[in-house]
């Protein structure tokens, strides 16, 4: 029995250790994945504040991709943010998702003979909703193609992916000195007019700590939705700000403001606003002339020549559906490669869509590297891609 006894000696010992010596309670809890360490949060005092000062040292952003079709009744991207966020290590505060517009709808297979796919875009939205935290911002946008980077290492290949079922969801924590928000404004029928005060309240005006405004177009092609969109744009066109994007099939979530009864037919602009002095940004237009591997891979040296540092920081590709391999006579993924041949840790993420938002753009802390002549750049443009660096400051 004398085993025993020790055995109990020891295990008592050890719940001793766990109850009170906090350096080894927050070392234990450091290998959870969050799910974990919020359900641990509820085992006694000393873990709850244990946990929340691991919580707070996890600032890195993390990433969900989906590259695999999946059974017709949910999207790929759905089983892979339930499956992962069991595994991620942040506190999703804000959400990017972006997949692509023909599964994520289910539209295909759509012939009378076949069975059309059961899924439709709403279903899906909420299905991904559901699985993130009830406090945090969600951003959601279909999009005909997507480019995404696999999980796993933000060195992983990034994939142009221009048909097929696929997506991803950027999962932002909370960043220490950085705010990120995001903002809708949809096209008023009754007044041609756009009301500024609405730039305030999103905090795009007055907000010297604005650094980077990433906007999405939806319904472009309705009329009035190409003015609609300069008139959210021009007075966004500062120096001091990166602005990229692009037009998209449409948006599917923006829980921050619940205002999911949108009248089907109105156009507007969603985006996400990122603030904060530690933040730097850069962004390259590729024209149309941007057409084999050595004049991409010239864009991207102009890119690199910002000398963004690149721990911590997102790569965003936007591009026309009309580029990809139809405009690389048949070379797939060329900008992707050239992206990654001269950045070869950043994740890069984006789409192909209707028309691009962005121009070239420097902006390091307060120094702006580039000729200001002062002509204001024009900021809309067809079968461009956009290429643009996000630097959300260093992490301990």
């Amino acid at each position: 029995g004398r085993g025993g006894g020790r055995a109990m000696e020891s295990a008592a010992k050890g719940g001793f250790v766990l109850a009170n010596l906090a350096e080894v309670v927050e070392r234990v809890l450091g290998f959870l994945p969050t799910k974990a360490l919020l359900r641990a949060a509820c085992v006694c005092r000393l873990w709850r504040e244990c946990a929340r000062r691991t919580l707070r040292t996890r600032q890195r952003i993390a990433w969900v991709s989906a590259l695999e079709p999946g059974p017709a009744e949910s999207h790929a991207l759905v089983r892979a943010l339930a499956r992962e966020l069991e595994k991620v290590h942040v506190l999703p505060q804000t959400v990017l998702y972006i997949a692509d517009a023909e599964t994520f709808s289910g539209h295909e297979e759509c012939h009378e003979q076949k069975k059309a796919r059961k899924r439709n875009s709403k279903e899906t939205a909420l299905a991904l909703e559901k699985l993130l935290p009830k406090r945090c911002q969600v951003l959601g946008l279909v999009t005909p193609g997507i480019v995404v980077t696999p999980m796993g290492s933000s060195s992983n290949q990034p994939q142009e992916i221009e048909e097929g079922e696929a997506g991803f969801a950027l999962l932002f924590p909370k960043i220490d000195g950085v705010k990120i928000h995001t903002f809708h404004f949809s096209k008023d029928v009754k007044n041609r007019v756009f009301d500024e005060s609405k730039f305030a309240e999103a905090g795009l005006k007055n907000n010297p700590d604005l650094r980077v405004v990433l906007l999405f177009g939806y319904n472009s092609w309705k009329t009035g939705a190409t003015r609609f969109l300069h008139q959210i744009v021009n007075p966004l066109n500062e120096k001091s700000i990166i602005l990229a994007g692009g037009q998209v099939e449409s948006f599917t979530s923006l829980t921050s403001e619940n205002n999911h009864a949108q009248p089907g037919d109105a156009c507007g602009v969603v985006g996400l606003a990122f603030s904060g002095p530690q933040i730097q940004s850069a962004t390259v237009l590729l024209d149309q002339d941007v057409a084999d591997e050595r004049t991409a891979e010239a864009a991207m040296q102009r890119l690199k020549a910002a000398n963004i540092p690149e721990h911590n920081t997102i790569g965003f590709m936007f591009a026309c559906v009309g580029r990809g391999y139809r405009h690389y006579k048949t070379k797939r993924n060329m900008e992707a490669d050239a992206f990654r041949k001269f950045f070869p840790s950043v994740p890069l993420f984006g789409f192909f869509g209707h028309g691009e938002i962005g121009c070239d753009r420097i902006v390091t802390g307060n120094f702006v590297l580039r000729e200001c002549n002062d002509i204001k750049d024009d900021l809309l443009h067809g079968y461009t891609t956009v290429m643009t660096l996000i630097h959300l400051g260093s992490t301990k």
